[in-house]
């Protein structure tokens, strides 16, 4: 599975949010772009998706930004990447001619949907909150230092 550098950002962009989640503060895309190293702009189209999804919320003047609207244990890498894949799980098209059909709906029942069903399903178990707790695993090995 491919995912695209929106995906990949906004993965990340929801993962740093829920690192505010507890005061319930905004954060801004500036923040949020200078922490990740990403582009503002590119971040604020994400954000436009995830707000049509009704994943955050936002509010501008002095104290603004964005915020999850959902607690991290309850958003989902699917939740994500639906919002910001326009081809997640787009569907392959049917072989010409009709003495393909039953070949295409062999391959697209037996194999296609199938690994679509366990894709989608993989992904709506994973949340922010489990990525995010991974992160910071992550983040604290790499500060080990063994010495002999």
């Amino acid at each position: 599975m491919r995912i695209s550098a929106k995906g990949r950002y906004g993965l990340a962009a929801m993962i740093y949010l829920a690192s505010g989640f507890e005061g319930q503060r905004f954060i801004t895309v500036t923040s949020i772009s200078e922490e990740l190293d990403i582009s503002k702009i590119y971040l604020e189209q994400v954000f436009s998706s995830f707000k049509k999804a009704g994943l955050v919320e936002s509010a501008k003047g002095a104290g603004g930004g964005y915020r999850l609207l959902l607690p991290p244990d309850k958003v989902t890498v699917y939740d994500i990447l639906s919002a910001t894949e326009q081809t997640l799980f787009e569907k392959a098209k049917e072989f010409p001619g009709s003495r393909a059909k039953n070949i295409d709906r062999a391959i697209r029942e037996t194999v296609v949907e199938a690994v679509d069903r366990a894709v989608a399903d993989k992904l709506k178990s994973v949340t922010v909150y489990d990525l995010a707790s991974a992160a910071e695993k992550y983040g604290t090995q790499d500060n080990i230092m063994f010495y002999i």
